[in-house]
Parts: structure tokens; C-alpha cells; sequence
């Protein structure tokens, strides 16, 4: 199982959400750049980036702390946040991005998520934040009425590389991820999961693998506070 260390953007700083609120924003670096040279120097295998800006905007915002990391870091990187367009998804391609996070296209466009799979094959995952089961868009401010397991079925076919579940419930609260739910929506479908939203301690990512059906698992808060100690942690789930 692949831990992905995450680096939410907000106005250019590295900064933690307490269940999405932008108001409830802890900030634990202005340096994006050397956060991500940080984690790539501890061993990680991939980071997990977010424009939280963007996701409310609906276009990129944090873009110049994105390609910062990007000229500092070789590891590969995904992208979430304000990406709703094909021309967007192009332009963080050709920038160096190795993978974007489709999330509230997922909802609105979803003829554009089935596009982007086949243009960009390998490229394109799915971003799914739910709250209480059901699916949260534009930054978690609007709720919907669909179930995460529906929409993330209804892409089952589509060249999805990953999906990406946070549980907003969970999301920077420290109180560990909600495992029951993940792991049934893994077992839902056969594109791979990762795991987002809460992991906040070593026991979290080791029960996330022993699931056996969890490919992933990102982690911000916890690794900023030294709740888990980053290269240990890749060393037990290498183990």
C-alpha cells in the first residue's frame, strides 16, 4: 500500500482543513517547495497535492506553489482541485503532473472524466468526497444526493487510474479514517482506492492494508504534526 503524503494549497502556504472548512485552516508552512522536498527526501513514493483555492473557484489558483514543487521534487505527483476542463487537465499534464484528480466533474461533466480516461490513459483518477455516504462537491460545499458507491461505479469502464475516497467526517480531525466504509467501497469496484480523510497514527495505515482491497492512503495532518513519522511508515508498509 502506497502512504501519499498530501499538501493542501491555500493562498500559496501548505495548510491542514478541519473537515474542509477554509475558516478552520492551520497553516504549517509557507514553502510548498520544500515541504514536498521534505517528504521526497524521507522516501515517499508519490504526492498527493490540492489546490484548495481552485476547488471553490472552479480554475487553478495555487499554481505557481504547483509548479514550484514540480521543479523541486522527481517524484511523481497528483493534482486535485479547480480541475474542470479538458483544457485545465492538458495544461497540468504538459506541466508535469502525473496524475489529476477529477472530482466535482465527476458530478457535473462526467462526459468529461470519460474523455479525459481515454486522451490522457493512466492520467486521470477519480477525487470522491462523501459526508455520510453521500457525494460533496465544489470543495465540499455542496452536498448532493448521490451515493459514493453509485457514482464511483458508474465510471467502473472508464480508464480510471484510481479513485480517491475522503470521508469529510474525518478529514483532519484526527480520529482516524472511516476503514468500514472504504474498504466496502473497494470491494465495490474494481478500480483501485485510495484511502483520504483522518489516518492520523501507524495503526490507521497498517488496518487500511491489512484490508487487503486498499491501495492507498494519503495523510497531512499526522505526518505535519509527527503524529506518524514518514519514513518509517513507508518502511512498515514496505515490510
Amino acid at each position: 500500500m502506497i502512504l501519499y503524503p498530501a499538501i493542501d494549497l491555500k493562498d500559496g502556504q501548505c495548510v491542514r482543513l478541519l473537515r474542509g472548512e477554509m475558516s478552520v485552516a492551520t497553516v504549517f508552512g509557507d514553502d510548498p517547495a520544500a515541504q514536498a522536498l521534505k517528504f521526497q527526501q524521507a522516501g515517499c513514493q508519490w504526492l498527493h497535492l490540492v489546490d484548495l483555492n481552485g476547488a471553490f473557484a472552479g480554475s487553478p489558483i495555487n499554481s505557481a506553489a504547483v509548479e514550484a514543487i514540480l521543479k523541486t521534487v522527481t517524484v511523481p505527483t497528483q493534482l486535485g482541485g479547480g480541475i474542470r476542463d479538458m483544457a485545465t487537465i492538458a495544461m497540468w499534464l504538459e506541466k508535469g503532473i502525473s496524475r489529476v484528480i477529477l472530482g466535482t466533474a465527476a458530478v457535473e461533466n462526467p462526459a468529461l472524466v470519460r474523455e479525459a480516461a481515454r486522451i490522457f490513459p493512466g492520467k486521470i483518477a477519480l477525487g470522491i468526497d462523501a459526508y455520510k455516504g453521500f457525494v460533496a462537491t465544489k470543495g465540499w460545499a455542496t452536498k448532493t444526493t448521490i451515493r459514493a458507491t453509485d457514482l464511483a461505479r458508474s465510471f467502473e469502464d472508464d480508464g480510471g487510474v484510481a479513485l480517491i475516497y475522503t470521508d469529510i467526517d474525518r478529514d483532519g480531525a484526527m480520529q482516524g479514517p472511516n476503514i468500514e466504509a472504504t474498504q466496502a467501497l473497494a470491494r465495490a469496484v474494481s478500480i483501485p482506492v485510495i484511502a483520504s480523510g483522518g489516518v492520523s497514527r501507524m495503526e490507521d495505515l497498517t488496518a487500511l492494508r491489512d484490508t487487503g482491497v486498499i491501495a492507498g492512503a494519503i495523510s497531512g495532518r499526522a505526518l505535519y504534526e509527527g503524529a506518524i513519522d514518514l519514513a518509517q511508515a513507508i518502511k512498515v508498509l514496505a515490510d
